[in-house]
């Protein structure tokens, strides 16, 4: 029966989707504000609605109930709960109900805290998310219907994907829904925003926190699909510029640009065509990464089956909104006023020129992703773009960007002086000599490693810069300096902090260079050195999970003779699916990893081996968390609160105009 509810959830959800994208817009345009009044309770039961249904589902899950299609294609009864629970989304009529709910969530949330939001605003805004609501609920009622039942149900499932059944399903899929479903708000502020004509600095107040929010979770769900990959996969990389990769990249990319980008709205009142541009934008993109994801045009481990109906119902989806959104920022542009005036060398000019180097960038991207797809549909010719080509384009663009950050946090508004800036830098000038310098006589290696190394830690000190100068330029006792932290706003604590986590990531990247890799067949018994460790092979073992049997092996790391980690790599075979899966064994050693996974060998009690000595490796993990971390003390700032910008707005008007 609870099947049924949820599938009738759905039903009632698309019911209210329709109701809400109708009657809040035409209030707003009729200056009712009985209709308008509509769009908060609606949303907020729309996502009641929807997490029943989702509840429904995943109860479906949890029990093993296998007169569902979707539980059949993807559970097993002996397979551990977390995984039932998990695998929910671990396939695409899942996922997509998964996607639905974040949609909904992020409606609801602007329902409950927009509330000092001007009705015309919020009912539009609302209006504008019910309308991709809706669509996606179509679709999925009509195509991915996730509790379509069987007349005979089986004794067992199929099981999930070997690959998904891990704790990084947990963690990556709803963190990376949260980011890119998350701009949807985003794009829905920009197309209320131009539907009642309200691009002014409230709006980019109104817009901050939840870009905010979107992109911290983005920040953290690309990092976890990073270290998840390099884990499970058994080939000791952590990104392959695969276009599913790229399809959060791209998103990401824009709403770095647009963050920025709402500083300068709010504070000048300047690029407002820029900043709806870009609010549109990088939802856009997160749709064509919904389209290469789910219409079958690509061949990846990311990506999910699905049959040509699905794809060309979410390419209308894509063109409906896409286009829809551009043509209305197309007639309502034009009658934009210009902002405020400032001079190239000022904070606005160093964030106009973060746009630049960011939007060049994600161009980069977005060319390498969708030109292969172009040119096959246009000319049937196959093509492969991979790290060559980002590694000549993407990294040459990106780069300059490390240097431009410190410079845009120690000038001022309006009007800099850029050789008093360069002064102040000085010291993180000499922390990234210093750092190329000992970099060059500990290491050597590449010098594309040696320079990115100095750049991050003239990134890493030049974020701070600001801060220090600030806290403890009036010198004086321990408690004055005190005083003067507690008293700066938490928003340039997490600018520094953001900033300074790009630095470690940079730091983490450019040790790459200096890793080791080795292919190798073991026996127990043989040992293999790697960097400055030595792997000593011992035994091999065999296991059984609960849905799984393994062989692992015990392999002990040593430096200089002296025990340091125990490690087991194992190949797991699971029965159900017929599927093998390689089990990497990974020790972290300080800041540095040492990386093994293994395979049957061709010779009998030989195994293959494939071992990596990764230092420093840790960082690039790291410094996402510290981006996160920088993100999250800005949005507890009370610049972004919900409602901050009203209240500004109100107090602003409440002041007393100076005489003519």
């Amino acid at each position: 029966m609870i099947v049924e509810t949820g599938h009738y959830a759905l039903v009632l959800a698309l019911a209210l989707a329709i109701v809400n994208s109708v009657l809040p817009l035409w209030g707003s345009l009729a200056r009712d504000e009985r209709l308008m009044a509509v769009a908060p309770p609606v949303a907020i039961a729309g996502f009641g609605l929807v997490g029943y249904a989702y509840f429904a589902l995943t109860f479906s899950h949890a029990v093993s109930d296998f007169s569902l299609v979707n539980v059949i294609e993807n559970s097993h009864s002996a397979k551990p709960l977390i995984y039932k629970i998990t695998g929910v989304w671990g396939n695409h009529e899942g996922s997509m109900l998964l996607w639905v709910l974040v949609l909904s969530l992020f409606g609801a949330a602007v329902a409950l805290l927009s509330q000092s939001m001007p009705k015309d605003m919020r009912a539009n805004v609302l209006a504008v998310q019910s309308w991709i609501g809706a669509a996606f609920l179509l679709f999925i009622l009509l195509t991915s219907n996730p509790f379509a039942r069987v007349a005979m149900p089986p004794a067992e499932g199929r099981d999930l994907n070997p690959i998904l059944q891990d704790p990084g399903l947990a963690i990556h899929p709803p963190l990376l829904y949260l980011g890119y479903v998350g701009l949807s708000i985003t794009y829905s502020f920009a197309a209320a925003a131009l539907i009642c004509g309200r691009i002014d600095a409230a709006f980019a107040r109104f817009v901050r926190p939840w870009t905010l929010i979107a992109w911290i979770a983005l920040t953290l769900g690309i990092a976890m699909g990073s270290y998840w990959a390099y884990y499970t996969l058994g080939w000791g990389g952590f990104w392959f510029w695969d276009p599913v990769e790229n399809a959060s990249l791209m998103p990401w990319l824009a709403a770095t640009a647009l963050l920025h980008c709402t500083a300068v709205m709010e504070k000048r009142e300047a690029l407002k065509i820029w900043t709806v541009f870009l609010a549109i934008l990088a939802f856009s993109l997160s749709l064509v990464g919904t389209f290469l994801v789910r219409s079958g045009v690509l061949t990846s481990v990311h990506a999910f089956a699905s049959d040509p109906t699905r794809g060309v119902f979410i390419l209308a989806i894509l063109i409906i909104f896409i286009c829809g959104s551009f043509a209305l920022f197309a007639l309502r542009a034009s009658h934009l006023k210009q902002g405020g005036l400032f001079a190239p060398v000022s904070r606005e000019g160093a964030l106009v020129l973060n746009n630049l180097i960011l939007s060049a960038c994600c161009a980069t991207v977005v060319t390498g992703t969708l030109y292969p797809l172009a040119l096959e549909a246009l000319t049937g010719e196959k093509i492969s773009v991979g790290p060559p080509y980002y590694n000549l384009t993407f990294v040459p663009l990106f780069l300059p960007l490390f240097i431009v950050m410190p410079i845009g946090q120690l000038l001022p508004w309006k009007r800099g002086d850029l050789l008093g800036v360069a002064q102040r830098l000085a010291a993180a000038f000499a922390a990234g000599l210093v750092a190329i310098a000992l970099f060059a006589a500990w290491h050597g290696g590449p010098a594309l490693s040696v320079i990115a190394a100095g750049l991050a830690f003239y990134v890493i000190a030049g974020s701070f810069i600001d801060l220090g100068r600030r806290i403890f330029a009036g010198g004086g006792a321990a408690s004055a300096v005190a005083r003067r932290m507690l008293g700066l706003p938490r928003h340039a604590f997490g600018t520094a902090f953001a900033h300074a986590g790009i630095g470690v990531t940079l730091l983490g990247l450019a040790a790459t260079g200096w890793g080791a890799e080795k292919i190798t067949s073991l026996r127990p018994g043989d040992t293999a050195g790697i960097g400055p460790y030595e792997l000593a092979f011992e035994s091999v073992a065999r296991r059984n999970g609960p849905n799984y049997s393994e062989l692992a092996a015990r392999m002990v790391i040593r430096s200089k003779g002296t025990p340091v980690a125990v490690i087991e790599p194992s190949t797991r075979f699971y029965p159900v699916r017929g599927m093998s899966k390689s089990e990497a064994g990974i020790a972290t050693l300080g800041l540095g990893q040492v990386y093994v996974s293994i395979a049957d060998g061709a010779q009998e009690g030989a195994w293959n081996a494939r071992i990596f000595w990764r230092p420093l490796v840790i960082l690039i993990w790291i410094g996402a968390l510290v981006m996160a971390f920088g993100g999250c003390l800005s949005l507890s700032d009370r610049s972004f609160r919900f409602g901050f910008a009203h209240r500004a707005r109100k107090a602003q008007a409440a002041r007393p105009q100076p005489a003519e």
